[in-house]
């Protein structure tokens, strides 16, 4: 299953197609996503709505900038959900936040 929606194409452009820049870029964001993931998951446990907030516009912005749709849909949602309040459905969005963490590993 491709949740991700990776758009190589475009990545490998926004990496001035040079693909082992952008295998590094990959590599990085795998690091910060994890991290990003833990402190969503630190701000729905402590419901703070601001840290979920934060930590989702920071995996949005990173996953839009590598052309990874899926993982961008997701975060929007849970950072728009945070800023409204509504902090039951973004963390209804965790599990596939993980999900999709699991799946980055494979590219």
């Amino acid at each position: 299953m491709n949740l991700l929606k990776w758009n190589k194409e475009f990545a490998l452009e926004q990496a001035a197609d040079d693909m082992d820049l952008l295998l590094e870029l990959i590599e990085i964001f795998k690091g910060s996503f994890e991290n990003d993931l833990q402190q969503l998951e630190e701000g729905l446990e402590e419901n703070a709505a601001d840290k979920i907030c934060s930590a989702a516009h920071s995996i949005k912005g990173a996953a839009a900038s590598l052309g990874i749709e899926g993982i961008r849909e997701v975060a929007l949602a849970v950072e728009e959900d945070s800023r409204a309040g509504n902090l039951e459905v973004a963390q209804s969005q965790l599990p596939l936040l993980k999900s999709l963490m699991i799946e980055l590993q494979n590219i």
